[in-house]
């Protein structure tokens, strides 16, 4: 049998910006109705491949065919016509509309003004979120969805569109895994349509399990294509790095250690109920479950963002009574939350501006102003210490990538020195790379003393990094468990049973 015809193909493909070669000689098609995953590590290439597809970056050389057919050049707005549809990972949806409202938005797009016809709206959104496939109501607000949610309207406006090609720029980054598995099938049934999808992704056991090819790209070149049957998880982090990275149990015995936090039979009403454990001193104690067992909201009342209404909290034997996340911060509290971009940093501002920003009281002069040497002298510490790769401390943090941004995030909570150190989902959206080094800063925090609570989904980081982990369901603690006693494999089973 013969291969399909693509239904993208591109030859030589480059792109320059400046004295920067972004993408050289790339030679990728992508078939009708085939997952095709797409991995690298940050900076690799990966978006700006995407956005040449798009046609929001011209090609500096080559081609770009559609069904064979020459179709350069290309503009935004002629590959959407095309049937190329891109869901990036802010999913660049419109929050205060509704779901039917954002479905139906490209039908609107690039006619002269005129009234809007909200039954012809209706009609144009009925068809992508027909069931039983899509549930949401219509005429719900964005606003008011879950992050999975959020994605199904992204991709039902991308059906409504009549997307033929649908690329989806890490969409699984912030969703837990019962999320992505509804995703996975919703994808399972594009495919059936007959729409290719292009899946970026740094879970690497999502791209085994869901593609067909995996194409791998390095510094802004394609290492290659392959059956994803002819690949696991190991070699595609090797063809992706050049190195050969091992996860390892982690586990260490840390009953002799001194108790730090202690909590005791805390509950929030609709949240979680009769939650006791105890984090000993340079402990990583790992927190996983499935959506809605009640992970983030606990961490969230051990920061003082959410009172809870019953039980205890102490602190090195101390009472705590957390009124606001600044009781927590004083108190030596530090939580880093899993919404990077949203609460983590400020985008718009300097990376020194936002690794100082939980010490400004203790930075400031006689005066109550910070002294800019000081200012600079505490980012640049911390830059060292996390490898944290910048051009300049003065420059913003949006023009990071994924990995570096995360770690301005861990650095201005580091630069406050706390004893306690929450992490909520650490990694998302983080390349293999890039994980392996928040992980060795987990230890060596650690070793310093620090007790540490990750809250992960992703089981293969709870065995990378923990020495305990408590897997949580329906706002309960249902059990205790030792990496390593258990195997993966066996506590995936107990999370989702």
């Amino acid at each position: 049998m013969t291969d399909p015809v693509p239904f993208l193909r591109l030859t030589g493909i480059g792109k320059r910006f400046g004295g920067v070669q972004a993408l050289q000689n790339i030679d990728w098609d992508v078939r009708p109705g085939e997952v095709h995953c797409l991995v690298g590590e940050n900076g690799c290439g990966k978006s700006t491949l995407i956005k040449t597809v798009a046609g929001v970056h011209p090609p500096t050389v080559g081609t770009i065919e559609i069904d064979g057919r020459p179709v350069l050049p290309l503009t935004p707005s002629r590959a959407r016509a095309l049937g190329i549809q891109v869901i990036f990972q802010d999913l660049s949806l419109f929050p205060n509309l509704t779901v039917a409202e954002n479905v139906a938005i490209e039908g609107h797009l690039g006619h002269p003004e005129r009234p809007v016809s909200y039954a012809r709206l209706r009609g144009l959104a009925a068809a992508p979120l027909r069931p039983p496939d899509f549930t949401l109501d219509p005429e719900a607000t964005v606003a008011d969805l879950s992050v999975s949610e959020r994605q199904i309207v992204a991709i039902c406006r991308g059906l409504a569109a009549e997307a033929r090609l649908i690329f989806m720029d890490e969409p699984t980054a912030s969703l837990t895994r019962a999320e992505v598995n509804r995703l996975l099938a919703i994808v399972a049934r594009l495919k059936a349509d007959g729409i290719a999808v292009v899946f970026v992704s740094h879970r690497l056991d999502e791209v085994v399990e869901i593609a067909e090819r995996v194409t791998v790209m390095r510094d802004g070149q394609k290492v290659g294509t392959w059956p994803v049957a002819a690949v696991d998880q190991r070699r595609i982090g090797n063809l992706m790095t050049g190195l050969d990275i091992e996860h390892a149990v982690v586990a260490r015995d840390m009953s002799a250690a001194a108790p730090l936090l202690e909590v005791r039979s805390l509950g929030r009403e609709g949240e979680y109920a009769d939650v006791s454990f105890t984090l000993r001193r340079g402990e990583v104690l790992g927190i996983t479950g499935l959506l809605g067992a009640g992970r983030t909201e606990l961490a969230l009342s051990l920061f003082g963002m959410a009172r809870p209404e019953r039980g205890t909290i102490a602190l090195e034997g101390k009472l705590l009574d957390l009124r606001s996340n600044r009781d927590a911060v004083d108190a030596g509290i530090a939580y880093v939350s899993e919404d990077r971009l949203g609460l983590g940093v400020i985008l718009k501002q300097s990376i020194a501006d936002n690794i100082i920003l939980a010490e400004l009281q203790n930075l400031r002069g006689p005066l109550g102003l910070i002294p800019n040497g000081r200012r600079k002298a505490l980012a640049a510490e911390w830059v060292k210490r996390l490898a944290i790769k910048i051009s300049g401390l003065d420059k913003p943090v949006g023009t990071l990538s994924g990995g570096n941004q995360q770690r301005v995030v861990l650095a201005k909570w580091l630069a406050a020195r706390p004893k306690v150190l929450i992490l909520d989902s650490p990694t998302v959206g983080v390349d293999i790379k890039n994980k392996k080094g928040i992980y060795d800063v987990v230890a060596e925090l650690a070793n310093a003393g620090v007790g540490i609570i990750v809250i992960s989904d992703e089981v293969l980081e709870i065995f990378a990094t923990c020495d305990r982990v408590l897997h949580m369901r329906g706002g309960r603690i249902l059990e205790e468990t030792v990496p390593g006693i258990l195997s993966e494999h066996q506590l995936e089973e107990r999370i989702y049973a």
